[in-house]
């Protein structure tokens, strides 16, 4: 397994090269798609066979490399989500040098999330780190660079790194035993980490740099960059640092609820398909976060593996059917010029194989049984509905809270992905692009069919891997499954090829009871008006009901504009947005702050030789007074 990491490594990083020479982008994007599929080959078998390769983690600067369980599965996902981005990438990058550097950057960005990955040491896994953000500022900023984009790269830059202190303390602080408390290592990774997965309030660069990435790096990013940050979280907080305390368990559930259910609201209220999918993506971590928070405090060992199992298999699923949605996203906007969902609709017609396959990747995020959102999902709710039952008064009473919380989640991101399948693929065109649309080409759509069958695949047979992932929970005891389902103790079982028929016979008997009648087609009464696309449902008609009733948390900011001429309306504008809490609360009186402050030490800098002299000698006057007092030894 050794040399097949080894070659897989040398292939990736050798295809990175060729895909930046002139008419070598589809040849080097296969060659890359060969070399990480070789790692992943490596990270599956160090996965089911449970023979480690290379080093351990281990104190101290001097490299190491090596893989164990829980990072082949890590590296085998990274694969399976890879590999079929770029194929995706061959099609829909264009023969030009922006997407040769494009595609070019997919190659150091894998390398940098399998770095991440397989490091042993905090030199090594912090070198990774922070190649694994810069890598994708770059790859969006090589395609567009108008200021919007040049405006969210910053944002993302800057959130993540400011964050990304935390995991610097961590690391070090593991390199380097006794130097910093057990506790503020927890607390510097959770954060650092969290910044980096989404965790609200520090995930704001999440939904500015996602939507204006390419699409193949916007799927990377957040089917598998976000996921190598609960990576780093994973294994600092439940391995590196030994048993993990319970008020860590608190705070993971805490910090897990908060991300769901925000992430899910502001998704809902998005208009933008691929700022939508980002918000999504916070809405899934915390449903992450959260099972691993019950992990720790399940006070029996059988029911805290499956919580952590639960995690994981989450963090498969989201990984697999988030890059499918936002391939389809990416494959929708070449078709139709944009994503604003007031402006799609009927792309189930123009776009078939691309239309089913995001359409299964709507109903598997929205947790629709027997896909595979609903499995892990579902075992979440059984591991909560554990905890709040069986647990002590306490994390009971936190159970049975977020066993609510995750549940309304549940149902809100099934309205969600409701309104984006409605407004996407159902309907009529609302404008002449989207009503001109076209089918992807071949490697775009078998791209995107594969992950599809992916999300039904895992829906289908959880049982065989669910075992597998409850094993990697601290303390393995060695679980074992001879069923494709999913059987759990004391809760009897989910039986998914049961439920795959159950709907096939639904289905099938309600196609009988239809027979061959058709509803003859009439105009639409629009009050006698004549029947347009403004008319239409809108990603507003969805959600105004809840907006009106958490109008107080949203704080939704609207503008009309009417314009009349000779007392008769000719035009009337309207617009409205709901800003993140935290922007409003955190972000912007932050920057405000560092901005005057900012202003304040520039008047510091007066350009005067003079000036500057005096103020080292007011610094030297400082320092030897602090030696006279003893305060400098």
């Amino acid at each position: 397994m050794t040399a097949l990491a080894l070659t897989g490594t040398i292939v990736l990083a050798l295809a990175g090269a060729l895909t930046a020479l002139p008419g070598r982008l589809r040849v080097g994007l296969a060659a890359q798609a060969a070399g990480i599929a070789l790692l992943g080959v490596a990270g599956a078998a160090t996965l089911f066979t449970g023979e480690s390769l290379g080093a351990e983690f281990r104190a101290g600067a001097s490299p190491a490399l090596g893989l164990d369980r829980l990072s082949g599965f890590f590296l085998a996902l990274l694969a399976v989500t890879a590999v079929p981005t770029l194929v995706y990438a061959r099609a829909y990058l264009r023969p030009d040098a922006a997407s040769r550097a494009t595609g070019a950057l997919a190659a150091p960005f894998l390398l940098s999330l399998a770095g991440v990955i397989a490091a042993r040491d905090a030199v090594t896994f912090l070198a990774f780190w922070e190649l694994m953000t810069l890598v994708p500022a770059a790859a969006i900023l090589a395609l567009r660079r108008d200021a919007d984009v040049r405006s969210a790269v910053q944002a993302y830059v800057a959130i993540t790194h400011l964050g990304g202190a935390g995991v610097w303390i961590a690391m070090l602080g593991l390199a380097m035993p006794g130097t910093v408390g057990a506790t503020l290592v927890s607390i510097a990774a959770l954060i650092g980490f969290g910044t980096k997965a989404g965790l609200v309030p520090l995930h704001s660069w999440l939904p500015r740099a996602h939507p204006v990435a390419p699409a193949p790096f916007s799927a990377l990013m957040s089917g598998m960059m976000v996921k190598v940050a609960l990576y780093g979280l994973i294994r600092v907080e439940f391995e590196w640092l030994g048993t993990p305390p319970r008020w860590l368990g608190f705070a993971l559930l805490g910090a897990g609820l908060l991300s769901a259910l925000g992430g899910v609201l502001w998704a809902l209220m998005q208009q933008d398909l691929k700022r939508l999918l980002a918000y999504s993506t916070i809405e899934n971590v915390g449903i992450v976060v959260t099972a691993l928070g019950a992990s720790i405090l399940l006070t029996d060992p059988v029911w805290a593996a499956f919580a952590f199992a639960a995690a994981l298999l989450h963090i498969a699923n989201h990984a697999v059917f988030k890059v499918l949605l936002f391939l389809g996203a990416g494959s929708f906007e070449r078709a139709t010029g944009g994503l604003n969902l007031d402006r799609l609709g009927g792309l189930a017609r123009r776009m078939p194989w691309t239309g089913a396959a995001f359409g299964i990747g709507c109903l598997a995020i929205a947790g629709v049984p027997p896909l595979n959102g609903f499995v892990s999902e579902w075992l979440t709710l059984q591991s909560l509905a554990h905890l709040a039952f069986d647990g002590p008064l306490g994390a009971g009473l936190a159970g049975a809270v977020a066993l609510a919380v995750v549940a309304a989640t549940a149902a809100l991101a099934l309205l969600c992905f409701v309104k984006v399948g409605g407004l996407v693929l159902l309907g009529t065109p609302r404008r002449e692009e989207t009503a001109a649309a076209t089918e992807s080409p071949r490697e775009m759509r078998a791209a995107l069919l594969v992950l599809a069958a992916l999300c039904v695949g895992l829906g289908l047979a959880p049982g065989a891997l669910i075992p597998t992932l409850a094993g990697l929970a601290p303390g393995d005891l060695g679980f074992a499954s001879d069923s494709l389902g999913l059987a759990l103790p004391g809760t009897g079982s989910l039986p998914t090829w049961g439920l795959l028929l159950a709907l096939a016979a639904a289905t099938a008997g309600l196609v009988r009871l239809r027979g061959s009648r058709r509803a003859a087609p009439t105009p639409t009464w629009a009050c006698g008006q004549p029947p347009s696309p403004t008319l239409h449902w809108t990603s507003a008609g969805f959600t105004k009901p809840l907006r009106l009733v958490l109008e107080a948390l949203l704080r939704p900011r609207r503008e009309l504009e009417v314009v009349r001429e000779g007392g008769i309306v000719q035009r009337i504008a309207y617009s409205r947005e709901v800003a993140s809490p935290a922007d409003r609360l955190l972000y912007r009186p932050a920057i405000s702050a560092g901005l005057r402050g900012a202003a304040v030490a520039r008047r510091l800098q007066t350009g005067n030789v003079r000036t500057y002299a005096a103020y080292l000698l007011a610094l030297v006057i400082v320092l030897l007074a602090l030696v006279r007092v003893g305060a400098l030894g």
